[in-house]
């Protein structure tokens, strides 16, 4: 018998979900009623009696203090009354909730066959017909993944799955022409080309026969940008031309990442020799460095851009899972110690009737990608400690999600390769639909009816199942279960078990992989990307243990196969032969082809200061209320406050900070040994809005951004390592490749004057959206994105700062050259200015200034530090003053001399206001107490430019004069606070 469990809160609880639905509708103008009641629904079948349900609502299901709940049979549900809406998962999509129900109801002895959950919404009236499809989908499910039924739910509500009958597909090729390809190619969701669909066709033709659809399969996941980066890693021919057309430079990549990032990378572990720290870069899933005594750290950032598009809740939670896994499955496993996110965004009060079709609202994207996030990164006791968040027009069809983890593994653990008759064990999670062509989705342009075909690419991720498989590899690791491991990411067991094979060969038999349902084809367990799965090299004489071990805490594990030297890999299924693929093609054999790429140097700007007519009209410190508001400077703490950062209790300096924590801080620092000294700091930098006009200046500031990041809090500037992550538009067209090379060449130029490796890496390209907006055509291009994440050793975390003001009569120092650099500035932004010269960073002052800064926290002279960013000067001190519920005073140099400096005449506002809001790289606000700022200016004076801007007070104010006197602005802290704080305040 089937029954329904209806879980509220009590009524005189605030319920949150309740209240969500609503204000959607609100900020969405639907006309829809006020709702009743929100339940939570839990669906359960079996040979159960109305006691059993009872007993599952009250000791399992509902909170005795904040919730009640309602039970009845599925057949007897309520007829009449209230308008009901509930939803549900699509039959097929993953519910790690019920799953978790399921085992746990059966611990508790009670016959339960199957759970599915779901939520009920009980309206106060009926909701009009007019916006039913607008309230369903728009407000209360996500049709990529769920499916809304009114008035009741379906009767026949656990769905078997047919059992799969064995039928061995093949693709006709050998006689296709060009056009026949291509379709084979797009009806197949394979993302391949014409030049790799014939490379396909003619290695088939020599081979005599016709590749079986597992073949073709594995080969387009293999061949996928998202897997192979054939774009960054493949020949590129670069002209760079000037404003006018002339031809500046040539050059002829043979693979433009192994010539630019990779370069970089080789040629500072020379220049260091045995100095070198890195351990291993750029192969593996992560890159490694050299931490303290017997550890390493390991590093990876990840993009999960195109699902979180779709559903943005599983798009961040599988991204956050799948970069868990990364660390996990570099070497021989690590321990992920740290989490960080960074989230990209369409403007946050877009008008409803702006959204193109197709597209969800990026206030409800926003708050899907932290509730993944917080979600997956807290169950699995993980801190997520650093990120951004931006806001801007051309992320609304293509938002971009990234996903970052640290790890913490043992010296000598770095090496794995599997060995010849090793046996392929697959452990965690069990093989279904979600993720079919996660890999191949990931590599094309979106569209409008992105969601209606890709939302099976779309995973739903389960934490509990992952945090068991964690704690079991890990002592698996220890006690030298296996010879190798690696995540089932994107691709499934084909990349898994395809690059793992690679140089040696392998046998798999499909049939024996534990599935979710009965019903997947041997070409869907091998391409599936159903989460929280890892593939381990196991030797035989090991997997008694290894299973053991795994049964002892409820992980299954499998052998699905053996690695074996043919140099093939071979796939079964049952007693058929289903695949044969020889490994040498499948990784090597995919055409190498050069990429046309153009880059237009912008001209000089005609004007370097925000014109006067732009600025006139609100004061100074109007503008700087404004400034703080803004998207990308604003607090993050909504998200923040979600995210457990004290978890495995190793965070030495927070994501806020400050004498209420509530101030942003410029890293997180963590200790990941406990009796060490030694810290890490995790930082980034990322400026789209620089990108817009050139990539490499762009790039610069995010290099030299997340440097300053780590060296305010304490880290050692000749101890930073770096990873990239590009998001990009389509690089078939050649000025989009053109500004990629551009960024590629300014990671090269970057690592080399900071002495910062670059460890690893990940790009994602064709970030693009295809749609309608009320009956026209719409192509949005998200601006050319680089983040650079960091990582820094701190060499002794009692030196460790953050960026609050401390005491009142301390010094304040402006250390770093402040020039005329407001292109696509937060100011610029502000007052709708276009002009202006984008910032860049002085390749031989920048990492001096970093030295200088670094030498000053060593010596303890430093009580606060902060980076000047997004806004300038003007908004790093308001951060500082009401960070530390103190005041500054700031006196501006005269109007001279700040001409001089900025090196253009303009006004005397123009030059106060461009001075304060000049975003010039390379600059710290440092504070000092009285009786050390002439030791200070000592070690500072002759090596860097410095200037005593003013004092730290006990006014809580922040004031800012002229060298005349005249008061520029004069704003209590907590006014300024208030606006920081609201934008987000959700």
């Amino acid at each position: 018998m089937t029954w329904v469990i209806e879980v509220s809160l009590q009524p005189h609880l605030r319920d949150a979900e309740k209240a969500r639905v609503e204000e959607t509708a609100a900020e969405l103008h639907l006309p829809m009623p006020p709702l009743r009641r929100f339940a939570r629904l839990y669906i359960v079948g079996g040979r159960l009696d109305e006691s059993h349900v009872r007993r599952a609502a009250e000791e399992l299901l509902a909170d005795p203090v904040a919730d009640t709940y309602h039970i009845h049979a599925l057949d007897k549900a309520p007829a009449n009354g209230p308008e009901r809406a509930y939803v549900l998962f699509h039959v097929g999509v993953m519910d790690p909730v019920a799953l978790t129900c399921l085992d746990a109801l059966r611990e508790m002895g009670l016959p339960v066959e199957a759970v599915r959950t779901g939520r009920m919404y009980e309206f106060t009236e009926t909701v009009p017909e007019s916006v039913r499809e607008a309230v369903a989908y728009r407000v209360l499910a996500n049709d990529a993944i769920e499916e809304v039924h009114w008035g009741q739910l379906p009767q026949e509500i656990f769905q078997h799955p047919k059992p799969y009958r064995f039928q061995l597909q093949t693709t006709p090729l050998l006689d296709a022409d060009d056009k026949q390809l291509l379709r084979i190619s797009r009806e197949g969701m394979l993302a391949l080309d014409l030049d790799e669909m014939k490379t396909i066709r003619s290695h088939y033709r020599a081979l005599g026969r016709e590749p079986t659809d597992i073949e073709l399969e594995t080969i387009a996941q293999t061949w996928s940008e998202h897997c192979s980066h054939k774009t960054l890693k493949g020949p590129v021919h670069y002209v760079e031309v000037d404003a006018e057309g002339n031809v500046l430079r040539e050059i002829r990549f043979r693979s433009l990442l192994g010539e630019t990032v990779f370069r970089a990378t080789r040629t500072l572990r020379d220049r260091w020799g045995e100095r070198d720290w890195c351990v291993k870069v750029f192969a593996d899933n992560a890159g490694i460095v050299r931490f303290h005594g017997s550890w390493n750290l390991c590093f990876k950032v990840e993009t999960h851009n195109h699902p979180s598009a779709i559903e943005p809740y599983g798009g961040a939670s599988t991204g956050v899972g799948g970069v868990i896994r990364d660390i996990l499955g570099c070497g021989l496993g690590a321990r992920p110690i740290a989490n960080t996110d960074v989230f990209c965004v369409g403007e946050l009060t877009l008008p409803p009737e702006d959204l193109p079709a197709g597209v969800l609202h990026p206030r409800r994207v926003l708050k899907g990608v932290v509730a993944g996030v917080r979600d997956y990164g807290n169950r699995m006791g993980i801190p997520t400690v650093n990120g951004a968040i931006l806001s801007e027009p051309e992320y609304l069809g293509n938002p971009l999600v990234y996903c970052g983890c640290l790890g913490l593994i043992p010296a000598g653990k770095e090496e794995k390769a599997p060995r010849d008759g090793d046996l392929i064990v697959v452990v965690g999670g069990r093989t279904g639909r979600d993720g079919i062509h996660g890999a191949t989705f990931s590599s094309v342009e979106l569209h409008s009816e992105s969601a209606e075909f890709s939302g099976g690419a779309v995973q739903i991720g389960n934490p509990i199942t992952q945090k068991k498989m964690l704690d079991v590899l890990l002592v698996a690791r220890d006690r030298g279960l296996f010879h190798a491991i690696t995540d089932c990411g994107a691709g499934g067991f084909s990349s898994a078990v395809g690059e793992m094979a690679d140089g040696l060969g392998a046998e798999v038999w499909l049939d024996r992989a534990p599935l979710k349902y009965a019903g997947l084809s041997y070409t869907e367990i091998w391409i599936s990307e159903s989460q929280e799965r890892m593939v381990l090299a196991v030797p035989e004489d090991r997997w008694p243990e290894l299973r053991s071990l795994c049964q002892s805490e409820g992980v299954e594990a499998t052998v699905i196969g053996r690695f074996q030297a043919t140099g093939k890999l071979v796939l079964k299924y049952h007693e058929h032969r289903v695949g044969n693929l020889d490994l040498e093609f499948l990784h090597r054999g995919c055409p190498r082809k050069e990429r046309r790429a153009q880059f237009r140097l912008p001209p000089s700007p005609a004007e370097r200061l925000v014109p006067e007519d732009r600025i006139r009209d609100r004061s100074p410190g109007e503008l700087l209320l404004e400034l703080l508001a803004d998207p990308s400077i604003c607090s993050k703490h909504w998200v923040i406050r979600q995210y457990d950062h004290e978890v495995q209790g190793a965070s030495v300096v927070k994501p806020l900070v400050g004498r209420l924590l509530d101030g942003p801080s410029d890293a997180a620092v963590l200790r990941p040994v406990p009796d060490a000294s030694a810290g890490v700091a995790l930082a980034c930098g990322i400026n789209p809005r620089y990108g817009r006009v050139d990539p490499y200046r762009m790039t610069l500031c995010a290099i030299d951004e997340a440097v300053r990041n780590c060296v305010s809090v304490g880290a050692d500037p000749e101890r930073i390592a770096l990873l990239d992550n590009f998001c990009w538009g389509n690089t078939n067209r050649p000025e989009q490749l053109g500004s990629l090379v551009r960024a590629a060449l300014a990671c090269h130029d970057g690592a080399l004057a900071y002495n910062a490796p670059f460890i690893s890496g990940k790009d994602s390209l064709n970030n693009e959206f295809q749609g309608e907006r009320r009956g026209e055509r719409l192509q949005l291009v998200i601006p050319p994105t680089i983040l650079i994440s960091a990582l820094g050793i701190v060499p002794d975390i009692d030196r460790c700062v953050t960026m609050d003001f401390k005491e009142t009569g301390n010094a304040i120092l402006l250390v770093g050259a402040t020039r005329a650099e407001l292109g696509q500035s937060a100011l610029a932004r502000l007052t709708g200015w276009a002009g202006g010269e984008v910032p860049t960073v002085d390749l031989s002052l920048g990492p001096a200034v970093a030295r200088a800064v670094a030498g000053l926290i060593r010596t303890g002279l430093v009580r606060a530090c902060h980076d000047v960013s997004e806004g300038g000067v003007l908004v790093a001190l308001a951060e500082m003053a009401f960070a530390g519920a103190l005041g500054a005073e700031a006196t501006l140099p005269s109007v001279d001399a700040l001409a001089e400096e900025l090196e253009t005449e303009g006004t005397a506002m123009q030059l106060w206001l461009s001075w304060l809001c000049s975003e010039s790289p390379s600059r710290y606000l440092l504070e000092i107490p009285p009786d050390a700022l002439a030791q200070a200016e000592r070690a500072l004076s002759g090596s860097v430019p410095y200037r005593v801007l003013g004092t730290v007070t006990n006014r809580a104010r922040l004031s800012v004069r002229a060298s005349d006197g005249t008061v520029l602005l004069d704003v209590a802290t907590d006014q300024l606070k208030a606006a920081w704080q609201a934008p987000l305040d959700w």
